[in-house]
């Protein structure tokens, strides 16, 4: 079992940076590939971002590609996002996910283990 707890969720201004943590707890962190969804009200949960258990190979959705980055620290069991100009259409419950595996995946069905969410609002 793997207990994952997003923080760092808020609201800004667009074309500001949130930085999302996500703590994970339970099993070996650096044994688990991580992901980040989003899902907007009224949409459906959209994958965001995801990495390698150590780190090497990222992917990012279209959408975000050149804004955000995926990062983790295995020391410390935790993932990022780092999310720099921000866009209204960014606004979402953000999740991060875990999954036992060596590559990275996109899809949310391939995840096992999701956290609470963490909301990020964007303003214009």
């Amino acid at each position: 079992q793997v207990h994952l707890l997003e923080s760092g969720g808020g609201m800004v201004q667009a074309g500001g940076s949130l930085r999302l943590s996500c703590a994970a707890s339970g099993r070996t962190f650096s044994s688990y590939a991580m992901g980040w969804f989003r899902q907007a009200p009224g949409k459906e949960r959209e994958f965001v971002a995801a990495t390698s258990r150590s780190g090497g190979i990222t992917s990012y959705a279209d959408s975000v590609k050149g804004r955000f980055t995926i990062s983790r620290d295995n020391a410390k069991d935790t993932v990022y996002l780092q999310m720099n100009s921000l866009k209204p259409e960014d606004t979402a419950v953000y999740y991060c996910a875990a999954v036992a595996g060596s590559y990275y995946y996109i899809r949310a069905y391939e995840y096992v283990y999701w956290g609470q969410g963490t909301q990020v609002t964007v303003s214009s």
